[in-house]
């Protein structure tokens, strides 16, 4: 290889010498007729033929990152990069082509061809509990780069030289995402697999990992697993995500005390939920969920579900549900009948209903203060006329979208302009036309200018930076207040509820004028 320049002078060029095959096959031919030439001499042929490849040379430096911008492979390589990629999806597999590496122009994605890949692995580890296990292959640099505990395990004081190291509590599919994040710089999270990661990421101590981990459960968060990520939550001292969880549970109590992940809360959560005084839920409703986890706890206690261990689970537990607060009907109808209470207890419930004097309870007696919803009213003032507004089942409508995370448990409504009347409305909140709730209900308007409440049956979590769709259909007194001068920007407390015309309206309401003039919710 000869380094020349494009005029020949500076050695910034390269030389390629290529021999061709056939053409030294037939010179080996010739000079082992000639009888006198030696096998050294065969082997020490001149080039037949050479090419100068001129390479021009740049002076800023570059990485392959910036030389190769991330795209397809050409044609050529599509189907074998495919290949290899599909291949480090399986474990123990090694990569056949002899020069794999010019496949990839860069550093990270040579790197990603080694994740679970058995090429050069110097260490193996059997992940999972006995019985669902996996062999993955590793190589102690790469881990090391990318975790510290790796790093103490492999090239600390106190290393152990091991092939094989035994991993009983992380899931397998848990330990290869967070391989792939270690080797490919990539996150790939599913709902059912995330919070094993995240478990995996703190062991490891590989804290953007655990940071995605924490985003993806915050944004997939619901009533429907609010209570479990609680429980998952504080025994990964994770206090935003925590706090998260409660702002839906208090907001949301009763969804999230019905739901299925409720009854696999541990016993600490179950009572710091129980003592909970912002919970917004029927006290009712409390005491049936408390039930429904003692019978999945006698379930894992391997006990018979009998009504004397139900309460043995519960413990001290029973005593913070409020009973003493609960409807009359809802305590005589329900838990006085439940048998979970002793019948003295019963009696004392009774008499505190009843008498004068009252008895002393170990149940809690004071009533949950709940949570005080707050109203954003968009229009500075409202009018009548005589020839509006009507109703005959047409629809009003109006969009708004918010700058934090709230919950909408309903609309504020006016009323008849001409004396006391009664009103049906079925009431639907929306998100790009699916519909996220809905009621029928009924409400009374006494002729004042006031707005009148109308829930939904579970407030609706509403996500920031995103426009909803508030309707409304009236049936009733077709003359009613409406409301003047709207404003297409309120602020409400720390949230700023933000509001445009929507294509569903067909009765007049928009954004300077109409019906639906307050949004009710819990921030």
């Amino acid at each position: 290889i000869l380094m020349v320049d494009e005029k020949g002078k500076n050695m910034k060029c390269l030389t390629f010498f290529l021999m061709l095959p056939e053409t030294v096959k037939n010179r080996s031919k010739k000079s082992s007729k000639k009888g006198n030439s030696s096998s050294s001499s065969s082997s020490k042929l001149p080039p037949v033929c050479y090419e100068i490849i001129t390479l021009k040379t740049k002076k800023k430096k570059k990485m392959a990152a910036d030389i190769f911008p991330r795209k397809k492979p050409a044609n050529t390589n599509t189907s074998a990069v495919q290949q290899y990629h599909q291949q480090n999806l399986n474990n123990n597999n090694t990569i056949p082509a002899p020069n794999w590496q010019g496949l990839y122009p860069t550093i990270r994605e040579r790197n990603a061809v080694m994740f679970n890949n058995d090429l050069m692995a110097d260490v193996h580890f059997v992940v999972g509990p006995p019985g669902g296990t996996q062999r993955l292959p590793g190589h102690k640099y790469v881990l090391a780069v990318g975790s510290s505990v790796f790093h103490a395990m492999f090239y600390g004081e106190l290393a152990e030289d091991k092939d094989e190291i035994r991993i009983p509590d992380v899931e397998p599919a848990a330990f290869l995402a967070m391989l792939k994040y270690i080797y490919c710089d990539e996150i790939d999270l599913a709902a059912d697999t995330v919070l094993a990661t995240l478990y995996a990421a703190k062991k490891y101590i590989v804290p953007h990992l655990a940071r995605a981990c924490v985003n993806f459960l915050e944004t997939s968060l619901s009533a429907k697993n609010a209570c479990v990520l609680l429980s998952q939550s504080c025994l990964f001292e994770e206090p935003d995500l925590t706090q998260r969880c409660w702002e839906v549970i208090d907001a949301q109590a009763e969804l999230a005390l019905k739901s299925e992940g409720f009854c696999d809360i541990d016993f600490q959560t179950l009572e710091s939920i129980l003592r909970r005084e912002t919970l917004n839920a029927k006290e009712i409703v409390v005491f049936e969920a408390a039930l429904n986890w003692a019978e999945v706890e006698c379930q894992r206690q391997e006990l018979t579900a009998t009504i004397e261990n139900k309460r043995k689970v519960l413990g001290k537990a029973l005593y913070l549900i409020r009973i003493p607060t609960m409807a009359l009907d809802d305590f005589a109808n329900g838990a006085a009948q439940s048998g979970i209470l002793t019948l003295n207890e019963t009696n004392d419930i009774f008499l505190w209903y009843t008498a004068a004097k009252k008895p002393e309870l170990q149940f809690v007696s004071k009533p949950r203060k709940g949570l005080v919803p707050q109203r954003c009213h968009r229009f500075q003032s409202c009018a009548y006329r005589s020839n509006q507004w009507r109703y005959r089942g047409r629809c009003d409508s109006i969009q708004f979208a918010v700058d934090k995370r709230v919950f909408i448990a309903g609309f504020g409504l006016y009323g008849s302009s001409c004396g006391s009347a009664e009103y049906s409305a079925k009431i639907e909140l929306k998100r790009q036309g699916v519909i996220l709730g809905q009621n029928l209900s009924k409400y009374f308007s006494d002729g004042s200018s006031n707005t009148f409440p109308v829930w939904f049956e579970y407030p609706v979590q509403i996500e920031p930076d995103t426009f909803y769709t508030a309707s409304v259909i009236l049936d009733g007194n077709e003359l009613s207040y409406f409301g003047q001068e709207g404003m297409t920007e309120v602020q409400c407390g720390k949230v700023t509820v933000q509001f445009q015309c929507s294509s569903d309206s067909t009765n007049g309401t928009g954004v300077q004028g109409g019906q639906i003039p307050e949004l009710i919710f819990y921030a």
